[in-house]
């Protein structure tokens, strides 16, 4: 075939191809114009229709109380972490007087410095109730009077002899405090750490130099939170520490931190090792047993995949509260770690009895938005009827985290702070100190949040943040679709929001009247009671719950109280640390709103295996005792 034939052949081609495609376009709708299409109309945006908040005024009685205490951090310049993280308070009742008193926990100067202003003599300063809207000062006359680098307190009775006893936390060492009578048959305070066994990891230096004390490489005990509960439901409380991380002066002094323009800067903690929680075992007699390991509260991960990889601890706690998401009756700990994940200690049985399994991560319970958080403060409660939530307050730049149960019975738990209206409002602020607490007394739990940042300077590297920064309150609206909003200083009063460093912080009803009154803890600074002048009239019941000590501990800690009036149900835990560093009062107080009658209140005592209580002769706006196996007064 010739070349001229082939080139006739492609031509014919060409061209039968050509008359193909216009014939396809012309029986088409493709060369016919557009339809023009109108766009959906879209309604401007409109913002969100303003809720009503109910007005109750906080008002700062700090002074007129007779309130003293300032925190005291030892700072001398050279950034130490402890420095940033202190102090706690415990609300208790130590005389069962029926008033609840204040313990605030402060530090000590650092070896071989002494502060300026000279503080007190005693890192403890107890505060007895006078009844009268005022508090003395007892802790000499208490025995109280110790110096350690303090942190956080919790108490608890741990003898049952229905008074309440004393743990406190430090840098160097724990102290453990029996509430006990004298020779002359008044009650003091005893430090039994000693001989209960309390021992710390790494103690406190002693009398060293200043410039041996910053070499000085040994670690210290660094302990935070801690927390009385009755893990394995014998009737005796036992005691679980939370330890933040391995710490010493030279270590910390030795890795470089530096802010632009300002000099040294505070360590954040990814820079030391972890270190691990402890569970002391309550054996009676004033003795506890170092269970940490065999009840499973010792995390540890290999630094690798090698069979002779290194073990490393992970936990860099800094709150603990005992909860129950599944509902069996034994108490389980979510423990808010810093910077590393959080713990969920579930309990479960064994052929040699109770232990804890670490299932944070199974649970969803150790990530928020798939990563680690700078947790800080913790608590529990029912956020809506029937729904349970677990709070922790997290760093800043970092909205609060708010754990829901979204299966009981694996338990699984969900990150819902979106949710419930809190990732937005809670981003900003450095979070220490929160808890739940109904404050206008209408059935629903509100939220607290006590903030504050850890770098004085931080004002002048990051633009809007500040060093001390206002509390935030978080109303209950009780609507699932919007649960919290954001209390102001028109609905609360100026005296809350004031900027403070805040750290610890905890609930009270200080002056007998049925609603909550807040103390505040401020890192170097003072302490601040701030009176709840609520005026709306709402109803309430407050009650008091006592174990027989033998079946259930004394103080109650672990029980469950179920309030039915007016066809709503409300459901109240009492529970031992809530927050950062701090501990509430043990009495449960329950906002009825407008309900007068109350038609039943049920307690599931911590306890083996034991009934129901109910009580029906309660009435609003009294205050009862409940003891267990006895009908109410």
């Amino acid at each position: 075939m010739t070349y001229r034939t082939l080139f006739r052949m492609a031509l014919v081609l060409v061209t039968l191809s050509s008359i193909a495609i216009a014939v396809i376009l012309l029986t088409t709708d493709w060369f016919v114009s557009p339809v023009k299409v109108k766009p959906p109309e879209v309604p401007a945006n409109k913002e969100r229709e303003a809720i009503a908040i109910p007005k109750v005024t906080f008002t700062d009685v700090t002074d007129t109380a007779g309130i003293t205490f300032t925190h005291f951090n030892g700072a001398t310049g050279k950034k130490l972490l402890p420095e940033t993280m202190g102090g706690g308070v415990c609300v208790l009742d130590f005389d069962n007087d029926g008033r609840q008193d204040l313990l605030f926990v402060n530090a000590c100067p650092w070896p071989g410095n002494q502060a300026p202003d000279k503080p007190a003599a005693s890192c403890l300063t107890l505060y007895r109730n006078k009844g009268d809207g005022t508090f003395e000062d007892v802790t000499v006359a208490m025995g109280l009077v110790v110096s350690m680098y303090g942190m956080g307190a919790c108490s608890g009775d741990i003898d049952g002899d229905g008074f309440r006893d004393l743990f406190v936390t430090g840098v160097g060492g724990n102290k453990l405090f029996r509430n006990g009578a004298g020779g002359d048959g008044s009650r003091r305070f005893e430090d039994i750490s000693t001989s209960a066994s309390i021992t710390p990891q790494g103690k406190w230096p002693g009398n060293l130099l200043a410039e041996e004390f910053l070499k000085s490489r040994e670690p210290i005990e660094f302990a935070t939170s801690a927390t009385f509960v009755d893990y394995d439901l014998d009737g005796k409380l036992d005691l679980f520490v939370c330890r933040y991380v391995n710490w010493s002066p030279a270590v910390d002094l030795s890795i470089d931190a530096t802010l632009t323009g300002i000099g040294r800067a505070y360590l954040p903690p990814q820079q030391f090792e972890g270190s691990q929680c402890a569970l002391y075992r309550n054996l009676g007699d004033g003795m506890f047993e170092d269970v940490s390991a065999v009840a499973g509260v010792i995390v540890t991960e290999k630094e690798g995949t090698a069979a002779g990889a290194k073990e490393r601890r992970v936990a860099k706690a800094l709150g603990v509260i005992v909860c129950d998401p599944d509902g069996d009756g034994w108490p389980d700990l979510i423990v808010a770690n810093d910077t590393v994940r959080n713990f969920f200690f579930h309990n479960v049985p064994t052929a040699n009895g109770r232990k804890f399994e670490e299932k944070g991560l199974a649970s969803n319970a150790a990530y928020a938005e798939g990563r680690a958080r700078g947790a800080m403060g913790i608590d529990a409660g029912e956020h809506l009827p029937g729904k349970h939530g677990i709070v922790i307050a997290n760093f800043a730049n970092e909205p609060l985290t708010f754990l829901t149960v979204a299966d009981p019975k694996k338990p699984r738990f969900t990150d819902s702070a979106l949710a419930v209206g809190l990732t937005g409002p809670s981003r900003f602020p450095l979070k220490f100190g929160t808890f739940f607490f109904d404050y206008d007394l209408d059935g629903r739990l509100d939220l607290l949040v006590n903030n504050g940042h850890l770098e004085p300077e931080i004002g002048r590297v990051q633009a809007g943040q500040q060093f001390a920064q206002p509390v935030q309150l978080y109303w209950n609206t009780g609507d699932p679709a919007r649960v919290f909003e954001l209390v102001g200083e028109a609905d609360a009063g100026k005296d809350l929001f004031r900027p403070l460093v805040g750290r610890g912080s905890a609930f009270l009803d200080f002056d007998g009247d049925g609603d909550l009154d807040v103390v505040l803890v401020e890192n170097n600074g003072r302490a601040r009671l701030l009176r709840n002048d609520t005026k709306l009239g709402n109803k309430f019941v407050r009650l008091t719950l006592v174990g027989d000590g033998k079946t259930a501990n004394t103080s109650a800690i672990g029980a469950q109280v179920t309030v039915e009036a007016g066809g709503k149900t409300y459901r109240r835990d009492v529970a031992g640390a809530r927050g950062y560093l701090s501990q509430s009062e043990l009495p449960v107080t329950v906002g009825l709103g407008e309900n007068h009658i109350i038609d039943k209140v049920t307690v599931r005592w911590p306890g083996k295996e034991l009934p129901l209580q109910t009580w029906t002769n309660l009435k609003a706006n009294t205050a009862s005792t409940l003891r267990q196996n006895l009908p109410s007064p």
